[in-house]
């Protein structure tokens, strides 16, 4: 059975592209609340977990044993845009557990944010890791390593025992069995688990609202939701959608952004859980999914609204400023808000 299609593009009065996909919302139960194409087949989250992931931080005692602040705790659930303030940001977190950016497996690219790109090109400096957009997860996991007596080496390992942790942490969020089978690469190197793309939801669910889990972690997913909605500009960057959209929703919703076409996110005052995949790997559809989806379910003040609503349908302007079409959610009796 072929995904329906979500998003589609015009040019003038006729579509020019159709972007098919998945998703699912549940609550913390695992009920279904609403879901429309294969939300069983597997797929790999990529970044769209790292708030989960980060709860490691808290629950070994890492963030408190170095002091994080709520910058650093966000930063750690990020994908960023390598500004100068991720960048500072993560070498607080290493310097903090006694390390330097030599620690981090990551890897190393150019900042995507262009600004700052050509800021650092017009000094003549080169990129480092810290300006990979996963630094803050990686030196999370570097301070969870070091906080737990344990060597950071290699902890970009399946075997290594941080990854163990966050393996543990999924299986137990999403109540499945992650198969070493299921085990891929990250494009930061850490493993990546497929998952059925309700046991994401779940998990995001139980992340949001703390129910089904133990006091700790619960108290754990409230910290990490408290620092990015405290600074929504770690999590992403200037004119990124998570910083916009929970810069103005603040704790009503935790979003998060993944590689190829993948999105979820967390509804505290709901219970529920979010998660998207574009077929295509089309990042630009899955956000307008999600805006839909938040419009739907999350109550907004007209202010909210206007800033959540336009990018479920918004124009596609030429380099003159013209519209010449639209990226919009495809609208269907599907949509509609599940009783």
């Amino acid at each position: 059975m072929a995904d329906p299609i979500l998003v589609e593009v015009t040019r003038g009065r006729a579509t020019e592209s159709q972007h098919r996909g998945a998703l699912a919302v549940v609550d913390a139960d695992g009920r279904r609340v609403q879901a429309l194409g294969e939300t069983d087949r597997r797929i790999f989250p990529r970044s769209a977990v790292k708030g989960l992931q980060a709860l490691a931080l808290i629950e070994t005692g890492a963030a408190d044993r170095y002091g994080l602040t709520q910058a650093e705790l966000a930063l750690a659930c990020s994908s960023h845009s390598g500004e100068p303030r991720h960048a500072e940001t993560a070498a607080s977190m290493l310097a903090k557990a006694g390390r330097d950016v030599t620690c981090l497996e990551c890897g190393t690219h150019w900042p995507s944010n262009e600004q700052a790109a050509r800021a650092l090109a017009a000094t003549g400096r080169e990129p480092t890791a810290l300006h990979n957009n996963c630094s803050g997860k990686h030196s999370g996991f570097i301070c969870v390593a070091c906080a737990t007596n344990v060597d950071p080496k290699g902890y970009v390992r399946p075997d290594h025992p941080v990854q163990q942790r966050i393996k543990a942490v999924f299986e137990d969020m999403m109540s499945i069995k992650l198969p070493d089978a299921s085990r891929g690469v990250d494009g930061c190197s850490i493993p990546t688990y497929a998952t059925p793309l309700e046991a994401l939801a779940l998990a995001f669910a139980r992340f949001g609202s703390g129910t089904k889990l133990s006091r700790d972690r619960a108290a754990a997913a409230l910290r990490l939701r408290e620092a990015v909605a405290g600074e929504p500009f770690m999590v992403a960057g200037s004119r990124r959608f998570d910083t916009i959209v929970m810069g103005a929703l603040g704790t009503k919703a935790f979003t998060k952004t993944g590689a190829e076409g993948v999105y979820c996110a967390a509804l505290p005052e709901q219970g529920l859980g979010i998660a998207i995949k574009c077929d295509d790997g089309a990042g630009r559809a899955a956000e307008a999914v999600m805006a839909s989806l938040l419009c739907a379910y999350v109550p907004m003040t007209d202010a909210q609204r206007a800033i959540v609503a336009p990018y479920a349908d918004k124009p596609i302007l030429n380099w003159n400023g013209i519209e010449t079409g639209r990226l919009r959610v495809r609208a269907s009796s599907e949509w509609r808000v599940a009783n």
